[in-house]
C-alpha cells in the first residue's frame, strides 16, 4: 500500500462540529494518504478546521453533493480514492477492509454497507429516508439481477480506473446511486463491506430533506429505468397503453362484427390512436435500446484506450 497514492475525498457543507474528528481519525488510520476536503459555499469555520487540521482545503461553487463529487474525481490523481462524508458518521478503522478488494483488484468500487448489520435502522431516526433507501434498492436489484444491499452509502472506496471513467451526471445526493447504476451497467465489479454506522452528533444538522429528496428518489427511479432498460421501459408503457386501447375498442369492435357498421365513432377514433400511441411508444425503445448497447460498446473502447495509455505512463515512468 505504500507504493500507492491514496487520497481521501471529504465534500462538506457546514461540518465544523465533526470535520475536525473525521480529518484526525482517517490520519490516524492511514498516515500515508492525502486528505482533501472540498468546501461546498459553508457559511461555517468548516473550511478554517480542516485547514488547521492540515487537509488540503478545495472550493466547488456549485452546489450540490453531485457538483462536489465530479471536480474532486476530474482534479485529484491517485491510484486508489477514499470518498467519506464530513459528519462522521462512518467509521473511519473501516476504511482498511474497504481498501483491500480494490487495492487487490477484486472490485473497482468497495462500499460500505450500512444496512446488513441494523446499525442504519438502529441510529438513524429518519424512517422515511430508510423507506427510500429500502425502494431505490429493491428497484436497482430487480433491473440489474443483482443483491446488493446499500445503494445509497457515502462510504466508498474506488480504483483511479473507475475515478477516472464515469461521467458525473448528477448534481446533488443522487449521486451515490449514479455511481452504483453505472458500475452494475458498466460490469464492474462491487464489493459490498458491512460498517457500523453512527448517527449524526448533537448539533449537526442533515442536509437531507424528506419531501424533496422523497421526490427525487421517485425520479431517480424513473429516469433509471428510462436511461438504462429503454427497451423494459417504453415496451412497459407501450403494452399498458394497447391494453386500454383494446378495452375502448372492444365494444366497437363486437358492433362491428354484429352490424357491420360502426355507430360508436368517437370511441373507434380514441382507441385507433391509442393503440397507434403505443406502438409509437414500442419503437422507441427499441431504437433506444439500440442506442444504449451501442454506447456500452463506446464505453468499452474508452477504457480500453485509458488502460492502454496508463501502461504507456507507466513504462515511461520506470524508464526514467
Amino acid at each position: 500500500m505504500s507504493n500507492n497514492k491514496i487520497a481521501i475525498l471529504i465534500p462538506c457543507y457546514n461540518e465544523e462540529l465533526t470535520i475536525e474528528k473525521v480529518i484526525n481519525d482517517f490520519r490516524k488510520e492511514l498516515p500515508e494518504a492525502e486528505i482533501y476536503v472540498y468546501n461546498n459555499n459553508s457559511k461555517d469555520k468548516t473550511e478554517e478546521i480542516a485547514q488547521k487540521n492540515g487537509a488540503i482545503v478545495k472550493r466547488e461553487y456549485k452546489q450540490g453533493k453531485g457538483n462536489v463529487v465530479r471536480s474532486m474525481f476530474y482534479d485529484i490523481d491517485a491510484d486508489f480514492y477514499i470518498m467519506v462524508d464530513g459528519d462522521d458518521t462512518y467509521p473511519a478503522e473501516s476504511v482498511h477492509a474497504l481498501l483491500e478488494p480494490v487495492i487487490t483488484g477484486q472490485a473497482d468500487m468497495a462500499t460500505g454497507d450500512r444496512l446488513s448489520n441494523g446499525t442504519y435502522q438502529k441510529e438513524n431516526k429518519r424512517h422515511f429516508h430508510q423507506f427510500g433507501n429500502s425502494l431505490v434498492r429493491n428497484s436497482i436489484n430487480i433491473l440489474f439481477h443483482s443483491h446488493l444491499h446499500d445503494i445509497m452509502t457515502g462510504y466508498r472506496a474506488f480504483n483511479k480506473k473507475f475515478v477516472k471513467n464515469i461521467p458525473v451526471l448528477s448534481q446533488k445526493f443522487e449521486i451515490e446511486t449514479e455511481m452504483t447504476l453505472h458500475a452494475l451497467d458498466k460490469n464492474y465489479c462491487i464489493k459490498e463491506i458491512p460498517i457500523v454506522y453512527r448517527d449524526r452528533p448533537s448539533g449537526s444538522i442533515s442536509k437531507l430533506s424528506t419531501l424533496g429528496d422523497g421526490i427525487k428518489v421517485v425520479k431517480t427511479i424513473v429516469k433509471m429505468f428510462k436511461d438504462y432498460k429503454p427497451l423494459t421501459f417504453f415496451t412497459t408503457i407501450a403494452v399498458l397503453l394497447f391494453a386500454i386501447g383494446l378495452l375502448v375498442g372492444i365494444p366497437v369492435i363486437a358492433e362491428f362484427v354484429k352490424t357491420n357498421y360502426i355507430t360508436k365513432v368517437p370511441s373507434s377514433i380514441l382507441a385507433t390512436g391509442i393503440v397507434l400511441l403505443s406502438v409509437i411508444i414500442g419503437q422507441c425503445g427499441v431504437v433506444l435500446d439500440t442506442v444504449v448497447k451501442q454506447n456500452k460498446e463506446k464505453y468499452e473502447l474508452q477504457v480500453l484506450r485509458y488502460k492502454q495509455l496508463e501502461e504507456i505512463k507507466e513504462k515511461s515512468i520506470k524508464e526514467k
